[in-house]
């Protein structure tokens, strides 16, 4: 009597299969597969896992035993075919690609399976399946911006600095502005999440008005200093400064990180600035505000709190804020650089060297 194999797994093995078996993205014989795996696992015999799961006895021995000698890989992936490839295909595939990447259909910007499949005139599921194969993803767009800033180097290498070898007795602020938030209520109430349903909010909303956040990232803590106001002028902007000096070590050095805004470089922000000389400003290079690692606070801020949040009013919203920047300082931890300039450049670099190259679409 033919006794089936015993299959074994280890707790990696298992969490990949568990969550094959019941993934909705995962295609239906990969599911099936998975579900065997882990019945085998269990000690079933192969014709009580084919009543169990409505398949054939010979399936269930099929990848048994496959799982049995190559492990996940056996079952991941279809085994290759035998005999020679579609010569055919294989030109036709070509051209799918050549189409999808040189053209565009009429009066659009990008193909579709079914418009492109029609422009060929084959099915699209056959465009879909070369899409998948060369990761083609037309319906998708990536935003991008390369600084032409003549400085951009020595601005990088001194926020960069900074951020790597800050100098003694100093503190390194990163400071910027989040302008123009919104106090957005919405027009009806929201229904709950559940298990089986997600939150729902309406598309519409009513204004409440707006406020200006200016925010003073303490790099080596982590803690942020804040103001919330109704303008971003020079005005406020000194009156900014003018908070974190009051709310920073007298005796410290103050090195600010900040973008190009005019507001920054005013004559008066300039004048206020050389009669405080422990203030020492370092300007990012145009169109790298990712060099100021206060925008990775603000979009943490959006994400968490205020693009889902509804507000009545604009002293509502603040509180909101000064709620959250609260809880931050009160859990804070420093941020920590790793990028080095030389691995920027080059990055840069290359992306200039391409962007050259690249007629403009």
């Amino acid at each position: 009597m033919r006794v089936a194999v015993s299959i074994m797994l280890t707790h990696d093995e298992r969490a990949t299969l568990q969550r094959w078996a019941r993934g909705r993205s995962v295609e239906a014989r990969r599911v099936l597969r998975a579900k065997i795996v882990l019945a085998a696992a269990t000690g079933q015999q192969n014709k009580e896992i084919a009543d169990e799961l409505g398949t054939l006895r010979k399936t269930v021995a099929l990848w048994r035993n496959r799982f049995a000698q190559q492990r996940l890989a056996g079952i991941e992936k279809d085994a290759a075919r035998g005999g020679r490839p579609s010569t055919a295909k294989q030109k036709f595939a070509a051209r799918i690609v050549k189409t999808t990447t040189t053209q565009t259909p009429a009066a659009a910007t990008h193909w579709s399976t079914r418009t492109l499949a029609e422009h060929l005139g084959t099915s699209p599921s056959m465009v879909q399946r070369v899409w998948k194969e060369t990761n083609l993803q037309p319906h998708r767009v990536k935003t991008f911006k390369v600084s032409n800033d003549p400085h951009f180097a020595e601005k990088l290498v001194d926020v960069v600095g900074l951020y790597l070898n800050p100098p003694e007795h100093a503190i390194v602020l990163c400071v910027d502005e989040k302008t123009q938030i919104q106090a957005l209520d919405r027009m009806q109430k929201g229904l709950p999440i559940y298990p089986g349903r997600l939150g729902t909010r309406t598309h519409d909303y009513k204004r409440h008005g707006t406020t200006t956040l200016f925010a003073a990232l303490n790099v080596a803590e982590g803690i942020v200093i804040d103001a919330c106001m109704s303008r971003h002028r020079h005005q406020e902007w000194i009156k900014f400064l003018k908070h974190i000096d009051a709310a920073t070590d007298p005796e410290a050095e103050l090195h600010l990180v900040a973008d190009n805004y005019a507001t920054h470089k005013h004559p008066k922000v300039r004048r206020w600035l050389t009669r405080h000389p422990r203030f020492h400003m370092h300007f990012t290079p145009t169109s790298s505000s990712w060099l100021n690692l206060v925008e990775r606070w603000f979009r943490d801020l959006t994400q968490k709190r205020l693009r889902r949040g509804t507000f009545t009013s604009v002293r509502q919203l603040q509180q909101a804020i000064f709620e959250y920047v609260e809880l931050h300082n009160n859990q804070a931890e420093g941020y920590h650089w790793q990028a080095m300039p030389e691995e920027i450049l080059a990055k840069v670099r290359r992306a200039r060297a391409v962007l050259d190259k690249t007629p403009i679409a």
